[in-house]
């Protein structure tokens, strides 16, 4: 099931480019696999806040994202 990028970063859907940011390096700081190695789930989630900060953090990817959903690069990609 696709993630809501906002959810998994702990933002609002009006957010500002400094605040998705400041979520992804905090997150990505606490949850990184090598501060937490004892975690098996610790990869999976970092993987999951670099996605959606790659997203999220491109103004394209994001209004895409916005205006299409979890479904946004299926679309892409058939445009190509």
């Amino acid at each position: 099931m696709p993630q809501d990028y906002y959810e998994v970063l702990g933002l609002r859907r009006d957010a500002g480019a400094d605040e998705v940011r400041s979520a992804y390096r905090r997150l990505a700081k606490a949850q990184h696999p090598d501060v937490n190695r004892d975690d098996p789930e610790a990869d999976l989630r970092f993987k999951e806040i670099n996605e959606a900060y790659e997203v999220l953090g491109d103004p394209e990817k994001r209004k895409k994202y916005d205006e299409l959903g979890a479904n946004w690069r299926q679309y892409e990609q058939a445009q190509q």
